[in-house]
């Protein structure tokens, strides 16, 4: 892994940031997402792209965020039942084809959602298995504290006998 870099930033870095941002905003992806995308490419962390976007860079840029974020709602009335990945691609409408990224972007995160969805659905299973030991946990703890009951019952009539017994002794002498 790459060292992160503390250093200041130059204006490329600022550019790249935003029109990785604004594209981001555009396609209807998120800015941590951007965040995560210039800080692999200038050895950043994510923290510190969002931190200059929001500090410096956005100020800089108010009106394009505007604009993408009316292109972007443009994209989503044009195709309201596609998923999002998808509609991207009308942003490069001179190619008619789907961007290979975006492909693998959106495959992607499918597949981290089906792996979110087995992961939920072993849980589940994990806490049914749970949930019948401690049913039949607590059955037998209410089994023993009867028996016990019952034994210490025993024991007192048992303490009882013995002490009538004694009396009884006593009293023949």
């Amino acid at each position: 892994m790459s060292p992160t870099r503390q250093d200041t930033w130059s204006q490329d870095e600022d550019l790249l940031l935003a029109e990785v941002v604004l594209q981001h905003l555009r396609e209807g992806r998120t800015q941590l997402q951007a965040f995560e995308e210039v800080g692999k490419r200038l050895s950043r962390t994510a923290s510190a792209c969002g931190f200059r976007w929001n500090s410096t860079v956005r100020k800089k840029y108010a009106s394009d965020i505007k604009t993408a974020k009316v292109k972007r709602k443009e994209i989503k009335r044009s195709h309201p039942n596609l998923p999002a990945a998808i509609t991207r691609t009308s942003l490069h409408e001179e190619k008619d084809e789907i961007p290979f990224q975006t492909v693998i972007d959106f495959l992607q995160r499918l597949y981290q959602r089906a792996e979110r969805s087995t992961d939920i659905e072993s849980s589940i299973a994990k806490v049914k298995e749970l949930e019948k030991i401690i049913f039949d946990l607590t059955n037998k703890n209410e089994k023993l504290e009867s028996n016990l009951k019952t034994i210490q019952e025993d024991y007192q009539r048992l303490l009882e006998i013995m002490e009538r017994a004694r009396k009884m002794v006593i009293l023949q002498d």
